[in-house]
């Protein structure tokens, strides 16, 4: 029998798919349980810190609210080699939703790890400004710039430490959580089209709807010769890279003791696609169910 329901919390890197951990989130604050700790890193940094700061459901309104175009415009892009797109923007927009504030005033206490990429070690953030933290944790080397801070720059915490269990300092007596992001496609689901309230997330107009249905009576869909995926030599990399990095989240994972782990496939979604942010949360919702009903049917 488990005497608490005090949780330690780790939120992994991802990218967009991180907007799962809203949903994980949600679903343990729902069940009566307590989140007495939080690490994260990357995107798990970014939605760890908000709800640490008592601020996520101001980010989840915003993020929601995001189309397509909205996320392409808040992508300062440069021609620069160490990344494509400078991170400030995205940011200062962010900013004006949910004010920077320091790390140790938090009544939950919050740790993410970045990468000081000249000396190659892992830095834990754990008091200081948030959004400096959370930016040094999020900089996915060859997308975002590296982050500079307090004359050090820094990398993905996820280039070390993906799923940063080992940053845990209260998990004594706690339940122990895992979100992992990476998993493979045994993991995937078929995306829903309402969110826990009945509200569909796209809704096409019914004078669209019905253009759709009469053009492809004209022009059916055509089924495509599937070629094999040849990968320019970024994408090899790329590729490479998260292949090593979805096979050191599994081994991290079996190296500590975890008492509840939730699944997200790395193909669910592309790291960029913030415009799916409904649909991710669902997602994640729905993955938390699934292992906490199990859980809690064995030890409650």
């Amino acid at each position: 029998m488990v005497k608490s329901k005090s949780v330690s919390l780790v939120l992994s890197s991802g990218g967009a798919r991180g907007l799962a951990h809203v949903g994980v989130i949600e679903e343990l604050e729902r069940r009566g349980y307590h989140i007495a700790e939080v690490a994260g890193c990357s995107a798990g940094a970014l939605i760890g810190g908000m709800y640490a700061a008592g601020k996520l459901n101001e980010f989840k309104d915003w993020i929601c609210h995001l189309d397509r175009l909205d996320v392409f415009s808040l992508m300062d892009f440069t021609f620069s080699s160490r990344g494509f797109i400078k991170g400030e923007k995205v940011y200062s927009a962010l900013k004006k939703v949910v004010s920077d504030c320091q790390i140790e005033d938090f009544e939950i206490p919050f740790y993410c790890n970045a990468v000081d990429y000249i000396n190659g070690k892992e830095v834990i953030f754990s008091k200081g400004s948030l959004y400096a933290a959370i930016r040094a944790s999020g900089s996915i080397p060859t997308v975002f710039q590296p982050a500079r801070h307090q004359s050090q720059e820094y990398i993905d915490g996820g280039v070390l430490n993906p799923v940063p269990l080992s940053l845990l300092r209260k998990s004594e007596g706690n339940i122990v959580v895992v979100v992992g992001l990476n998993a493979g496609d045994s993991e995937l689901v078929i995306p829903p089209k309402k969110d826990a309230t009945g509200k569909r997330f796209i809704s096409l107009p019914v004078w669209l709807a019905d253009y759709r249905m009469k053009m492809r009576q004209y022009f059916p869909d055509q089924v495509k010769e599937e070629r094999p995926a040849y990968l320019s030599s970024i994408s090899l990399m790329t590729r490479s890279f998260d292949l090593l990095q979805d096979r050191f989240s599994a081994l991290l994972i079996e190296k500590h003791d975890v008492d509840v782990l939730i699944q997200v496939a790395r193909n669910q979604a592309g790291i960029m696609e913030f415009h799916r942010a409904e649909e991710l949360i669902e997602i994640g919702r729905t993955k938390a169910i699934q292992a906490l009903d199990k859980w809690e049917n064995e030890h409650l």
